[in-house]
């Protein structure tokens, strides 16, 4: 009779780790498939070509193969993992274009991180080359910490190492640590 009893009590045993475990694994299952989920963008789009217009005149032209929004994140975040090309018209329509070949846009604070050949290119004829660059959308500057390159519609040049700033046009801009070549009116 021992012997049978000790028979139904394993069994019950083995059944209920066998139950708790298997119920488990589902928390489990459940518990991973709601990480990937939230790991998982909100949304991808590829082959984008976006114009926003204002007041009927094209402000902006974005152009990209990818965009990944993750935009249900509680730091959300836009990235651009094959580049971009933006064109930005003022109220003249007057064009700069900015390229590079990876980017990051940051919703809460509006700033926006290009990497790898970044490049801008002013309605009036400056360009901006550098392998990181940031805007702040809010103060409308533009900055990098890496090495760049400026180079002015009149020819003049700025080799940098040390970092760069600039309002959006680059009328005003301030630079360490470089060399170059500047042509100043008497």
């Amino acid at each position: 009779m021992v012997k049978f009893t000790h028979n139904i009590y394993t069994k019950a045993i083995a059944l209920f780790f066998a139950i708790v475990f298997f119920s488990c694994q589902g928390n489990i299952d459940d518990i991973n498939r709601m990480q990937r989920v939230s790991l998982e963008p909100a949304g991808i789009a590829e082959n984008i070509n976006l114009k926003h217009t204002d007041s009927g005149k094209v402000v902006l032209h974005l152009i990209s193969n990818k965009m990944v929004d993750f935009s249900n994140k509680d730091f959300s975040y836009t990235t651009f993992p094959k580049g971009l090309e933006v064109h930005i018209y003022d109220d003249k329509q007057q064009k700069t274009t900015i390229t590079s070949d990876y980017a990051i846009i940051y919703s809460d604070t509006d700033l926006i991180d290009l990497r790898e050949n970044v490049k801008i290119v002013t309605h009036d004829g400056k360009v901006l080359i550098a392998k990181q660059l940031y805007y702040d959308q809010k103060t409308e500057w533009i900055f990098t910490n890496d090495e760049y390159k400026y180079e002015a519609e009149d020819g003049g040049y700025n080799i940098g190492k040390g970092g760069f700033d600039a309002n959006q046009d680059m009328s005003i801009f301030s630079s360490l640590d470089n060399d170059g070549q500047q042509y100043i009116d008497d």
